[in-house]
């Protein structure tokens, strides 16, 4: 299967597209403004140690000193109480340093000295002779044997440890060695530069959005990697010369006067990515709702009616589903809880054929997705890791009119609801008049079809009632003026 990744970059922010046989697979995004700091590493200086607080203000060439505390120390890990923060640091003492929260309001970076670097597959801990596994992978066994591969693979003198993320739960030989050698690169020249960089000065930054997507996505069915800029193109190569050099080969220029995106029509998708209903191409469509705690994604057979029977339809539609959910969630980055409800099938064959191929369309994703079998109500439940934020999260924001509830009361609901309110105000307040500041709709349906009942609700409290139209109000908002 052909696999090309599409790279986007203007002033402002970084797009990247994953694109398998013409279509759209994953999406990922990075702006300029909320590029974070966490993960970095300063050579930094102590600014102050406070002793009462068991912490230190660490100079890392911010506007704000950074807040270290005696328990983020790596020489306190495990027991933060065994020696004091004063006996440890001293005011002027050089530093390495890495970013653990950023900067929020008026307080300044977070930072530990227990140093870790990400790569595509483990964690390296160069202060700490362990190896760990990540949490996620359950089996004992696996876990044991991801160790022993790991013990093998580290060079004799290794004098630190690696964390084994679970994206190493399938991987090979070659792709861990390349990790270690990729991490302990890395951590060889952070260690070159503090002895020829003064501080404050930063050492490693967390790689930008271009260059995790080669330790991250580019592997070996990665066909070409087209990248629409040259000061980035140039960026590229020069990292993959470094730490990835079987990937140079793919790395090329994106030729001609179209825009990269629209050429390959990532746009559209990307468009069709914020919309609810996503068509099949048989006639049939999903619909994707998000939720806090949820998605829930329901599939309709539309006007699908090409099969020999009703079952052999609902069958096929349901089996196109399939790799279409797989693919939404991926470039929509929809995580945690996804709830799917397939249209019924009686037919036990039927069903397991849908969730086999369900679950081998999730093979392909990057993230970690399990898929539950069908539940007595006919539902499959499947959970996928949540690694950032979804594509809706991040490109949208709630609707002011409707404060992301997705639909407004109608103007008779709200007229109904502004002549009950003065109703109440009439008996605690005795103004000249009550005046109403509301929407055209809504005002409309006062001096029409309302009209009648606003006379007559004059008349009961026995006080004029008159209308105004405000043009910047929604159909929901409106004020009772007490004149």
């Amino acid at each position: 299967m052909t696999e090309d990744i599409l790279v986007n970059v203007s002033a402002f922010e970084v797009r990247v597209a994953l694109v398998q046989q013409g279509a759209v697979q994953e999406f990922h995004l990075e702006r300029s403004a909320s590029r974070g700091m966490v993960g970095n590493i300063y050579f930094g200086k102590v600014a102050r140690v406070l002793p009462g607080m068991q912490s230190a203000f660490i100079d890392i060439g911010l506007d704000r000193a950074a807040f270290l505390h005696v328990a983020d120390l790596w020489q306190t890990r495990g027991n933060p109480q065994a020696t004091p923060i004063e006996k440890l640091l001293y005011e002027s003492q050089p530093l390495l340093v890495q970013v653990i929260k950023d900067p929020i309001g008026t307080k300044g970076a977070r930072l530990s000295t227990q140093l870790s670097i990400a790569g595509r597959m483990l964690v390296y801990l160069p202060q700490d002779p362990h190896i760990g596994v990540s949490q996620r992978i359950e089996s004992e066994a696996e876990r044991a044997q991801l160790r022993e591969r790991i013990q093998r693979l580290m060079p004799a003198d290794e004098k630190g440890g690696f964390i084994v993320r679970t994206m190493a739960e399938d991987s090979t030989e070659s792709e861990l060695a390349a990790d270690i050698d990729y991490l302990r690169t890395r951590w060889r020249q952070i260690l070159e530069s503090s002895k020829t960089h003064p501080p404050p000065s930063l050492l490693y930054q967390e790689l930008s959005l271009t260059q995790r997507v080669l330790r991250d996505i580019a592997g070996e069915h990665t066909t070409g990697i087209i990248v629409d800029s040259p000061s980035a193109l140039e960026e590229l190569q020069s990292f993959a010369g470094i730490y990835m050099p079987s990937l140079l080969g793919k790395l090329r220029r994106h030729a001609g006067d179209r825009p990269l995106f629209d050429l390959h029509g990532v746009e559209e998708e990307l468009e069709r990515a914020l919309s609810r209903r996503v068509d099949l191409k048989s006639g049939g469509y999903l619909i994707i709702d998000q939720t806090e705690a949820m998605t829930t994604i329901d599939v309709n057979t539309g006007g699908f009616v090409g099969g020999r029977n009703f079952d052999d339809t609902v069958f096929r539609t349901n089996l196109e589903a399939a790799h279409a959910i797989a693919r939404q969630l991926r470039v929509r980055n929809l995580g945690g809880i996804v709830i799917v409800d397939f249209i019924d099938m009686h037919n036990t064959e039927h069903r397991d054929a849908v969730q086999s191929e369900l679950r081998k369309a999730l093979d392909r994703d990057h993230t970690k997705t399990t898929v539950n079998g069908f539940t007595s109500l006919g539902l499959v439940e499947v959970t996928r890791k949540r690694t950032r934020e979804s594509l809706a999260h991040i490109l949208c924001e709630p609707c002011a009119t409707c404060a992301g509830k997705g639909v407004i009361r109608t103007a008779r609901t709200v007229a109904f609801g502004i002549m009950r309110e003065i109703q109440r105000e009439a008996r605690q307040f005795n103004p000249r008049e009550f005046r109403i500041l509301a929407s055209q709709s809504v005002i409309d349906l006062f001096l029409e079809e309302e009209s009648q009942h606003l006379a007559a609700l004059g008349d009961a409290i026995g006080k004029p009632i008159s209308l105004q139209v405000e043009n910047l109000y929604s159909q929901e908002q409106y004020d009772i003026v007490l004149m």
